[in-house]
């Protein structure tokens, strides 16, 4: 006897207001993943906005059963649920009915912390890690140039390696999910002007140290404990997981960061920086937190329009210089 199984529970076709099919899909016998099906698979921070607000919006209407959600990177909102107290057609019901009230031009506000990072670039730390992997995995890495990846970065993007440190730090990070090892965001910039790519390391780095900070694709990623990788490293920050919680920050939680946390990244000394490292750890650091705020999103998308020729002019700058770079 065979038996099929079907991942799809319910579809949620695409209209006048929504330009792409809503698919609802299990994910283990608690869980359900909602998913926007975009054809071109295109990083887009309006979508992880929206389904921001989708997670908003269930919050508010269910109170009982809904045990955590978890806004994915591109636009997927994964749910525990339990099901003794909410069946699963109420959530998906309910969720339909949220995604087709949903106007994107009607969204407004994201509730957002404002989060400080110091970061030092080009740190000592990240160039041991990467030297390591020059010697024992690849010696012929071409991302690996003058014993650290930020040049090839700023090669990849056209831009000197002093502009790049100006895009990385003129601009917040959305905090678009935390995933993949505890604690770790996935971050885009919020202005598009400062939109850098670059291609993954080849073979994977077998080590990372510590809050390393690096990007892959147009995705920059924290590292918050040492672990294997392959996005290029550009810096190091301070601790933004720490499962002791010894700082006042994790009082709550050993996880410092969640999605719509805007990270703006502040360059100091290294000296400075292993000194805020030691003070978190002592509990006498605190922070740079500003709570209680909210994303204009109305405000954002009129931005958004404001530099769309900026914008565009990098993007073609970038791809141009991606095309003369080598790939790992």
């Amino acid at each position: 006897m065979s038996v099929k199984s079907e991942a799809v529970i319910d579809v949620l076709p695409q209209d006048e207001k929504r330009a792409f099919n809503v698919i609802f899909r299990y994910a283990g016998d608690e869980w359900i993943v909602m998913d926007y099906d975009v054809a071109y698979q295109k990083v887009d921070l309006l979508l992880n906005l929206r389904i921001m607000a989708v997670d908003q919006e269930l919050k508010k209407r269910i109170k009982e059963g809904l045990i955590e959600t978890i806004p994915g990177f591109r636009a997927a909102l994964t749910i525990h649920y339990d099901p003794k107290v909410l069946p699963l057609k109420k959530l998906v019901d309910e969720l339909k009915q949220i995604e087709s009230e949903m106007v994107q031009e009607e969204i407004t506000a994201i509730p957002s912390r404002h989060i400080e990072l110091p970061i030092t670039f080009r740190d000592s730390k990240t160039t041991e890690y990467i030297q390591w992997y020059a010697k024992y995995v690849r010696s012929d890495a071409p991302n690996i140039i003058n014993n650290h990846n930020i040049e090839y970065i700023a090669l990849c993007n056209g831009i000197s390696v002093e502009e790049l440190i100006d895009l990385i730090t003129l601009t917040d990070w959305w905090t678009v999910t935390i995933g993949f090892w505890p604690g770790l965001p996935f971050l885009l910039p919020i202005d598009p002007r400062c939109m850098i790519s670059v291609p993954k390391y080849n073979p994977t780095r077998p080590r990372t140290p510590e809050f390393a900070v690096g990007i892959g694709g147009p995705c920059v990623a924290i590292y918050p404990i040492e672990s294997p990788g392959g996005y290029q490293l550009f810096g190091r920050t301070i601790p933004i997981f720490d499962v002791k919680q010894r700082n006042p920050a994790y009082k709550d939680n050993p996880v410092l960061l969640k999605p719509g946390d805007r990270i703006r990244f502040v360059p100091v000394p290294e000296e400075k920086l292993l000194e805020i490292i030691e003070k978190v750890y002592d509990g006498t650091y605190r922070y740079r937190i500003i709570d209680y705020e909210y994303f204009n999103v109305a405000r954002y998308t009129e931005f958004l329009e404001e530099v769309k020729e900026e914008a565009e002019a990098f993007r073609r700058k970038r791809e141009e210089a991606a095309r003369k770079a080598p790939v790992p």
